[in-house]
């Protein structure tokens, strides 16, 4: 396959399968307003998620909590890094009277890391579920949270606001980490998500728990089949696995492109392990189709 150095000087060109629709038109354009009027981040545009044109003109999107700067440098993301703001305290109920404008049933909520701070935001994420909760009765909610460095007290905050869904995303296979997520542990956000389970189960907390991966990266079949076993030894309900795409010429290069026929075959395997369920295609990111995976609907197909 070579190095990383090597192919990135080979840009792989982008197929057709991976193209979304363009953006653009008045419902599109009316929810950047109300983003920009509110001020609220989303990781459907920090990140460059090429399903936001289809997501906000739908009226919807993921939050993303505690600024839009990251403590962390993840080669594959293309949210800022550096020192971020304070915490703003009023940004939960901001979200959730956005989550009552838009009439969500739904809302879905991530964040930056903050590892700065002593309890890595868990306190924001809580206040921010319960705001959606108390505004919009009613309304399911799931949290994308950071590892919290491994600190069970933080995951306990967050289980305490009682979300439907807490998912933790693996994001890759544990030997690309170094190259990938060199401020993260694989172990570590493996642990992170039995102890979700655990502690949800203790509680006598209906939650459902997700993680989500990228192909494309460098992974091998055989380490990908392993992660999705690693999955179920650890509790894990839904997985989502996506093709990566490069932000910019900067970001770890693609160095592959999977077809949609590979992502069934994937969704297959996963739920043949044990996985309850597997979404899984070119252009699923981590919060897609998060209400059906909620709600437990049964699921037919894994693209």
């Amino acid at each position: 396959m070579g190095t990383v150095k090597s192919v990135r000087r080979h840009h792989l060109e982008k197929p057709a399968w991976v193209k979304a629709p363009r953006k653009g038109g008045d419902a599109y354009n009316e929810m950047k307003q109300l983003l920009r009027t509110a001020q609220l981040n989303t990781i459907c545009e920090s990140g460059n998620c090429p399903n936001r044109g289809e997501c906000f003109s739908n009226r919807t999107a993921t939050f993303m909590i505690m600024g839009h700067v990251c403590s962390r440098k993840c080669t594959f993301c293309n949210v800022l890094t550096g020192p971020g703001d304070p915490l703003d305290r009023d940004e939960p109920r901001r979200v959730a009277e956005t989550v009552r404008h838009l009439g969500l049933k739904f809302a879905v909520v991530t964040s930056v890391n903050r590892d700065e701070h002593p309890d890595g935001g868990s306190a924001q994420f809580a206040a921010t579920i319960r705001w959606i909760r108390r505004l919009n009765p009613g309304c399911g909610v799931e949290v994308l949270v950071p590892d919290f460095l491994g600190d069970a007290r933080q995951i306990g905050k967050v289980l305490d606001a009682r979300p439907e869904v807490l998912a933790h995303n693996l994001e890759t296979v544990p030997r690309l980490y170094s190259e990938v997520r060199p401020q993260a542990v694989y172990q570590r956000s493996l642990t992170l998500l039995k102890l979700v389970k655990q502690q949800a189960a203790a509680a006598g907390v209906p939650l459902r728990v997700k993680t989500g991966i990228m192909l494309g990266l460098g992974e091998e079949r055989d380490e990908v089949l392993a992660l999705m076993r690693d999955c179920v030894d650890h509790g894990v309900d839904i997985l989502t696995v996506g093709q990566y795409l490069q932000p910019t010429p900067r970001h770890h290069p693609v160095l592959r492109f999977y077809t949609p026929e590979e992502f069934a075959d994937y969704a297959r395997e996963g739920r043949g392990i044990g996985l309850g369920w597997v979404e899984a295609g070119p252009l699923v990111r981590s919060s897609y189709h998060a209400r059906e995976q909620a709600e437990g609907h049964e699921q037919d197909h894994g693209t």
